[in-house]
């Protein structure tokens, strides 16, 4: 019979022994889960098509009568029967009947026993518990990150003689030599020419201090690759595209697993030490996924159910973004609108539990010292104005124009990286762009700072008593009648910070689109931030300039008198930040949730969404996809959008496989095929799985095998079993036919048949089945025409023909 050209090429499905599918798994695995028998039986409705007496005798090969009934082997679970192989899709329709099943099961007994009553008590609670222990894991090791990332980021310019565990700001706070004014000047604080060679000035001690500053970026970020590269491989990049993908249902095995977290936490810390252009909050939404993964191995209810576990990952995925940028609420509403597939109404409640834990843990650990969950928390106090609305509509045209620019010359520089030799070559690119970086950031202070106070001091408003040169303002007056700072001529060292800017502007643009995809930790909503800050920061200073020195002017006068705080540069960089962050992602009620709960002023709400909504217009104007998406569309992943509409008049036998002029469909008959047949077919095909037909000649569907629980069936029946044999019968039938003498034992599989698969006809058009697809989580449909199986469509099948629809490579599509 022919072959169903659909699938995957599944290589862990190949012939081979029972034991193989035992010992590939372990704890740390994102699918290690003891299987339990599949049963779809659905006797009472589905009535065997040969009701035979079974009165007779069946036979053993030795001529011995054995027992008149044909032996299930299936009736007690077998570990592997019904989980999924690696870079697979898991069927979610029969992940949530076994889970009803359970709880049924678990409801009925709970009435017989005080005991059952307990077991089901603990049961309901347990999903509150995991949060918990996720939320508490998350915080800590949120402010174990910020903490260690901050010293070692000082590490680059100097120690602290008292101790050299404290950081720069830690070491000063102590001192009893240090004034207001040069607040980050201590003698407790030595730079390296200073323990090197006892002098802080002059152009030797210049070079020293270059030089240890290069040579610490250098050192962090070859660790970082170096055990990425050894121990880890999958806890390089952000994670949140892998993260989606595994949301909407694939395997990644070893993804979420105790290895990457470890090296994850540990890379990310050296990663972001190392001052390359990139961030933590991305890698902190993977860390605190892995949390989850991990901990869903101590409950049964989870560790068995994929779709469970998946409602799991969801929460810890806004438990993560809570403790990324101290947004709780903005969180839960990220898992919601940009990563998670499937977010059922408890899991929103769980989910703003794991997030509001995991906050207060990191509140509780303080890792700032600011009582604040984040470096660059501000406050605002000055209202916005309606004209004001110009410029932050063109602060979304720019944060727009560049998510564009940024995803387009980021992918293609990561297809270059795949498809030629600079992907062999990690560590050397790595160092490469880290040399760079460190050269041309250490002259420049504000691209020496770590991003994240970059952004702190490009949201900060200047008060009278900030030092920094973007608060260098010329004072001509007494006082302000609103006890605020009116708006001032700038003084020459805003107008050198004003370059010293436009020059970073330049660097991390450039930069980020080399860094991001390297093989370490990185994430993209700080760079993406701080290009947007920048471009703020430099519009907010020209319109407050330009306020104060033309207030006559129509737009200025009516609203902006003499001596007061028209403009506030600081908000002009949140609203820039927020307009980039949306450009690259495409986030919009999230993101505005998110910078709302940094700033904490309701007012700025209006600012933030015009300037979300023009960027996202715009850059959906050039290119429908975030970087996220992009990232998952490079790499093959078998992701189906749930936000793109299928506009194409296309029908389902347009998509089946085989086509018109293919082989016919490999199918296995339920009552005629031997174990020999069987696994020759395995053996020659790299299928997922086949349908059961009730003869070849009929092509009558009875019901759909998976090709991993057909292989550790018929093992474990060759193993317990006695008689089973190569010309054993293989029955996938209710009832057996009676067994002539001195044949070899049949064998059973109903039990692991699905006896429901979804079926639609070969006329439905193909924008239902690609519904059906996304809302039901299939991993293939059949296709029937009259009753009569015609073919099979499969999840990859479906993607490739949303490819080829838009003009895209199907091949891209790797994985089912």
């Amino acid at each position: 019979m022919a072959m169903w050209q659909g699938a995957m090429d599944n290589r862990g499905f190949q012939q081979g022994s029972f034991s193989s599918f035992q010992s590939s798994s372990s704890d740390e695995d994102l699918m290690d889960i003891p299987g339990t028998a599949m049963d779809f039986s659905m006797r009472d409705d589905v009535p065997p098509l040969d009701r035979e007496i079974e009165g007779n005798k069946c036979y053993n090969s030795g001529g011995i009568p054995s027992s008149n009934r044909v032996m299930d082997f299936l009736e007690e679970p077998i570990p592997g029967v019904g989980t999924y192989d690696d870079f697979n899709t898991i069927d979610w329709v029969r992940e949530k009947s076994r889970d009803r099943d359970r709880h049924r099961e678990i409801t009925n007994k709970s009435k017989e026993s005080t005991w059952a009553l307990i077991h089901s008590v603990s049961d309901a609670f347990s999903g509150w518990l995991l949060m918990l222990l996720i939320g508490l894991l998350a915080g800590s090791l949120a402010g174990l990150i910020d903490i260690s990332a901050h010293w070692m980021t000082d590490l680059k310019e100097g120690i602290c003689t008292e101790g050299f565990w404290f950081n720069h700001e830690h070491c000063c706070w102590n001192s009893q030599q240090v004034t207001f004014e040069h607040r980050d000047k201590c003698p407790e604080w030595n730079s390296w020419s200073q323990i090197i060679m006892s002098m802080d000035e002059g152009a030797f001690a210049y070079i020293v201090n270059y030089f240890m500053y290069v040579l610490w970026a250098l050192l962090f970020a070859f660790l970082a690759v170096s055990l990425v590269k050894v121990f880890a491989p999958y806890a390089c990049g952000s994670g949140i595209p892998e993260i989606k993908t595994i949301l909407s249902g694939f395997i990644i095995r070893g993804y979420l697993g105790k290895w990457t977290l470890v090296i994850k936490t540990i890379t990310l810390v050296l990663a972001v030490s190392s001052g390359l252009s990139l961030g933590k909050e991305g890698p902190l939404v993977h860390v605190a996924c892995c949390c989850g993964n991990i901990l869903c191995h101590c409950f049964n209810k989870y560790r068995k159910n994929e779709a469970k576990r998946r409602e799991v990952l969801s929460a810890a995925a806004a438990a993560g973004v809570s403790v990324a940028f101290g947004a709780p609420i903005g969180g839960v509403l990220f898992s919601l609108e940009e990563v998670s597939y499937y977010f059922p109404l408890k899991t929103l409640w769980r989910s703003f539990f794991a997030a509001l834990v995991a906050a207060f843990t990191l509140r509780s650990i303080n890792p700032f010292g600011n009582s604040r969950l984040v470096l660059f928390y501000v406050e605002f106090h000055t209202p916005w104005h309606l004209f004001e609305l110009v410029p932050f509509i063109l602060l979304g045209i720019f944060g727009g124009l560049w998510g564009a620019l940024f995803i387009r010359t980021n992918i293609a520089w990561c297809r270059k990286r795949k498809t030629t030799q600079l992907g062999k070559y990690p560590v050397i690119e790595v160092l490469i762009v880290t040399a760079i970086t460190a050269i041309l950031a250490f002259p420049n202070e504000y691209t020496r700072m770590s991003t994240s106070e970059l952004i702190s001091e490009l949201f900060n408003d200047c008060g009278l008593l900030d030092s920094s040169k973007l608060c260098d303002y010329e004072n001509h007056f007494n006082t302000s009648k609103s006890g605020e700072l009116p708006d001032r001529p700038a003084g020459p060292g805003v107008y050198n910070a004003m370059w010293q800017l436009a020059l970073t502007l330049i660097l991390k643009i450039v930069i980020t689109i080399f860094t991001f995809g390297m093989k370490i930790p990185s994430g993209l909503f700080i760079p993406s931030m701080a290009v947007g800050a920048i471009a703020g920061r430099l519009l907010g200073v020209g319109m407050e300039q330009l306020a104060y020195n033309h207030r006559d002017w129509a737009i200025f006068n009516s609203w902006c008198s003499q001596g007061a705080d028209c403009i506030t540069p600081g908000l002009y960089a949140m609203v820039g930040a927020a307009a980039c962050l949306g450009g690259v992602t495409r986030m919009t009620v999230s993101l505005v949730v998110i910078m709302f709960e940094l700033t904490g002023g309701l007012e700025y709400i209006v600012p933030l969404m015009a300037a979300a909504m023009t960027s996202k217009w715009v850059a959906d104007a050039l290119g429908r996809e975030g970087i996220y998406d992009a990232h998952i569309r490079l790499n093959g992943y078998p992701f189906l959008e749930a936000k793109e509409e299928f506009a194409h008049k296309t029908l389902a036998m347009d998509v089946m496989k085989p086509r018109r002029n293919d082989p016919l469909l490999t199918v296995l008959t339920q009552d005629s095929m031997t174990v020999e047949d069987v696994e020759t077919i395995i053996s020659e095909t790299t299928y997922s799985g086949f349908p059961v037909v009730v003869s070849r000649e009929s092509q009558r569907l009875v019901g759909f095998v998976l090709r991993r629980d057909l292989i550790i069936s018929i093992e474990n029946a060759r193993k317990k079993q006695d008689g089973v044999v190569s010309t054993s019968i293989i029955y996938f039938t209710e009832h057996s036919p009676p067994i002539p003498p001195y044949t070899p034992p049949p064998l059973k599989l109903r039990n692991i048949l699905d006896l429901s698969p979804f079926t639609v006809t070969d006329l439905t058009p193909m924008e239902i089945v690609v519904d059906i697809f996304r809302k039901l989580g299939l991993r293939q449909c059949l296709v029937t025409h009259n009753g009569r199986l015609l073919g099979i469509i499969t999840k990859k099948d479906v993607l490739k023909h949303i490819a080829q629809m838009a003009n895209q490579d199907p091949d891209s599509i790797l994985f089912n």
